[in-house]
């Protein structure tokens, strides 16, 4: 059990809560990672608050005007009727049109409609519950996300494995995702989860990267090994180099094999700035599933998003049907992008000026909303501190190694004020 939920139960012992507790109830905790940081951030950040995976301008949340025009204009039953469990149906197809178009390798009739769930969260929790029995091997990468060890080590009780994110030379390290899945398999079964661009690094794989993976997985399908890979794609289409692949691992896998079932797990929270809406969607997809297959799976959602959701947001699915209807939604959003790419370009520049090997080194980003540094010396959670109390900078602490910046957070005009401190700082620690 985690020492966290362990300390909880603790303050909680010889009491009514303590005796009524589910096993669930006693293994479930609020990790002190990114949400609890930002929050922490959130009260004292008062120069830069370089911690949530939001875009911001000028200190506000940017918001299209594709949504911020309709928000007065909906009718009672556009605003607060019940949504269908699956999602509102115009929806889903449209987000399936969308994705076929962003994803030119998909083909239409290998993949399902998609269903709406509140959020990428509620996405990877309800594959959990469908896909990942108590024992299940589970296999992420090492520097993750904070919710996967919640969600399928202590919600599901899966076994979790961990695999580097990089090779020695800074490419992305297919052989360890491979070994580690062949290694710890059970039962001829794993599930693994890809996050690109990755949280917290920012990277994408190359296209020959990303190849290369799935021919990998594939191969490990055809041992005989029934895989399930979630396509975490939070942050799909930021990519900022032209190597990046730009599509979803998920184009390269939908129908690679009939041992290898992937499933697809986005939605407009990055891709749309609509952070709040918590609309997400989950697509299947597995060579040699029929319509037929496609339908059982989505009753299979259905029930379990009844059991707990009951239905996602009618709100921010009608906004988000409106944005996507916009004859000018393609054009402002690319313009939203090229913001990000900005930063992107010169948080680049400012590292080429940074002396190499000294406290910080930075790992290998070319999209999303991140950088992270390793620290060479020192903590990752003395630096954080230190910046919080005596900068009013808020940034990620990760394994006390590791420091996460979200310049996605930060206007371009103040990023060399944010790196110039964080150097600072970690130098002057490291001197202590």
């Amino acid at each position: 059990m985690n020492p966290i939920a362990e300390a909880l139960n603790s303050q909680l012992a010889n009491t009514v809560v303590a005796r009524t507790l589910s096993l669930f109830g006693k293994r479930i905790y609020f990790p002190k990672g990114i949400v609890a940081q930002a929050t922490e951030a959130k009260k004292s950040a008062t120069t830069f608050n370089a911690t949530v995976g939001i875009a911001l301008a000028d200190g506000e949340p940017m918001i299209l005007p594709t949504i911020q025009d309709n928000l007065p204009r909906l009718s009672p039953a556009e605003a607060i009727d019940y949504a269908p469990p699956g999602g509102d149906n115009r929806l889903r197809a449209l987000w399936k049109e969308e994705m076929l178009r962003k994803n030119p390798g998909l083909v239409d009739s290998k993949v399902s409609v998609p269903a709406v769930v509140p959020g990428i969260t509620a996405g990877i929790s309800l594959s959990a519950d469908l896909f990942v029995d108590e024992g299940d091997t589970v296999v992420f990468s090492e520097l993750c996300w904070d919710n996967y060890p919640l969600i399928f080590e202590t919600r599901a009780q899966a076994r979790c494995f961990t695999h580097p994110v990089f090779t020695k030379q800074g490419g992305l390290n297919i052989d360890a995702i491979a070994l580690t899945l062949r290694t710890n398999a059970r039962n001829n079964k794993a599930v693994l989860v890809l996050n690109f661009p990755h949280n917290p690094t920012g990277y994408a794989p190359t296209k020959q990267e990303a190849e290369a993976l799935a021919s990998a997985l594939v191969s490990l399908a055809e041992e005989g090994l029934n895989l399930v890979v979630l396509c975490d794609d939070a942050y799909f289409g930021l990519f900022y180099e032209e190597e990046v692949y730009r599509q979803s691992i998920f184009a390269l896998l939908h129908n690679a094999h009939e041992n290898l079932l992937a499933i697809k797990i986005d939605g407009a929270t990055k891709e749309d700035y609509v952070w709040g809406f918590r609309v997400g969607f989950l697509t299947f997809g597995a060579f040699g599933l029929q319509e037929s297959h496609f339908e059982a799976l989505n009753q299979k959602v259905l029930g379990a998003i009844r059991t707990t959701i009951s239905s996602s947001s009618r709100v921010g699915q009608t906004l988000l049907y409106k944005e996507l209807s916009s004859l000018v939604y393609h054009g402002i959003k690319g313009k939203y992008a090229r913001v990000l790419e900005e930063r992107f370009k010169t948080v680049k520049k400012i590292l080429e000026t940074r002396e190499t090997g000294k406290t910080l080194k930075a790992l290998p980003f070319n999209s999303g909303y991140f950088m992270t540094f390793e620290l060479s010396k020192g903590s990752s959670e003395d630096l954080r501190r230190h910046l919080l109390k005596n900068e009013g900078i808020g940034t990620i602490s990760l394994q006390d190694r590791y420091l996460r910046l979200a310049y996605s957070s930060v206007d371009n005009r103040d990023l060399k004020a944010l790196f110039a401190a964080v150097f600072q700082a970690a130098d002057v620690l490291a001197e202590q």
